[in-house]
């Protein structure tokens, strides 16, 4: 099973997590993250990957292919390993693939909006600044969007 780990900018953990991970160098995998020693939790104790239909509810700044060892805790949305490190970048990935990312899956949903809100016209320029611009304001409508095609799509932007 293929796994991958979103973190902030430069491995540093988001969504809750603490601490820095230890990158990929010189096309090498990261180092092995230090073994975690207390009882495997979810959201609280272990080092939390996710499966690729998993990605939507964690994007971030940074996309890596990651491997877990030892224990391992599987749940809804993550896996749980006692032990884990960063393979590759996932490097298709950045700001600007995120923004178009938003703006495709926005406009995926637009019409169920217009047919609703006909004479509201701010989501369709939304989405129009986020693709002319560094606008965040698709990214509200990325997650009305449908869970099958929004996988389909984030294959196509990541390669996969």
């Amino acid at each position: 099973m293929k796994l991958y780990k979103v973190t902030g900018k430069d491995g540093v953990a988001c969504n809750g997590g603490k601490g820095k991970w230890n990158l990929p160098k010189g096309g090498q995998p990261g180092e092995w993250m230090p073994p975690i020693e207390k009882k495997l939790i979810p959201c609280e104790n272990g080092y939390h990957l996710c499966r690729f239909e998993d990605l939507l509810g964690w994007l971030n700044a940074e996309i890596y292919e990651a491997e877990g060892r030892g224990d391992m805790v599987g749940c809804e949305d993550k896996v749980v390993y006692r032990e884990a490190r960063l393979m590759k970048k996932i490097e298709p990935w950045d700001e600007r693939t995120a923004r178009l990312f938003a703006a495709d899956c926005a406009e995926h949903v637009l019409p169920i909006f217009e047919k609703t809100f006909p004479n509201d016209d701010r989501p369709r320029k939304a989405i129009q600044a986020a693709r002319a611009a560094a606008g965040d304001a698709a990214w509200a409508a990325v997650w009305a969007a449908e869970e099958k095609w929004q996988l389909e799509k984030l294959a196509e932007c990541l390669g996969l």
